[in-house]
């Protein structure tokens, strides 16, 4: 008799960090996403392990949060309601309640927007340990933004990121990074070949697998955990 599970579903949140206006980072973030959502509905990754994923677009601008403004230190402050402002503490809220992240980052002069470093250094026990895909785009590719950023995220707070997970976009002419420095349209579509960064969808996709694995992994080796710990309070009310 074969016993079915429950299907897991991971929260993944993907976080649109350009704030300028015009922009094209909501663009980009969406191609990501279309891309994301296009192969984990084909892969048989999903099928698998009897996972699913639902997806929270975060965009940095929306968030409307002002420099960090909390008395507390973060690392030092857990959970939610131990921060003096309603705006960190629902910040607090939605980063904990989400499994891994897609950071989408344009590169500034070799670093990462202030608005994204800010939304990131309001909290610390909410991002730490979960995985995070890095997606940096710029006139040659943003590699030293995802470097920044990859030493924030992982160096800083804890969260994980393999070899696949960082993947730079770099605009294909002087003229594409021109328009999209205006705020125009770029005509990214993840369901096409031939159009802008079409062959870089690959490199995304790996990204997403890696990411994957890890998530699984960690929940394998949580429900161990969690069996062996039943097991002991068994064997324990056993004995009595």
């Amino acid at each position: 008799m074969t016993t079915s599970f429950p299907r897991k579903a991971f929260r993944v949140g993907i976080i649109c960090g350009s704030q300028r206006k015009p922009r094209v980072g909501d663009q980009i973030t969406n191609f990501v996403l279309e891309t994301v959502q296009l192969h984990s509905s084909s892969a048989s990754t999903s099928e698998k392990h009897n996972i699913s994923f639902d997806f929270d677009y975060i965009d940095i601008s929306a968030l409307d949060m002002p420099f960090y403004d909390e008395p507390g230190i973060p690392s030092k402050t857990t959970p939610s309601e131990g921060y003096v402002h309603e705006h960190t503490r629902k910040w607090s809220r939605r980063v904990a309640s989400l499994d891994a992240f897609i950071f989408v980052t344009p590169q500034y002069n070799w670093g990462i927007p202030a608005g994204l470093k800010n939304a990131i250094d309001f909290l610390y026990h909410e991002w730490k340990g979960k995985p995070a895909i890095i997606i940096s785009y710029g006139g040659h590719g943003g590699d030293k933004a995802a470097a920044a950023l990859k030493m924030c995220l992982v160096g800083g707070i804890g969260m994980q990121s393999g070899d696949k997970m960082i993947v730079n976009l770099s605009f294909p002419s002087r003229d594409s990074l021109y328009a999209a420095a205006q705020g125009h349209h770029l005509g990214l579509d993840a369901s096409k070949e031939g159009g802008i960064w079409s062959s870089e969808r690959k490199c995304i996709t790996k990204a997403w697998d890696e990411m994957v694995d890890m998530l699984v992994s960690k929940g394998v080796a949580k429900a161990a955990v969690q069996v062996s710990q039943m097991f002991t309070h068994l064997k324990m009310a056993l004995q009595k």
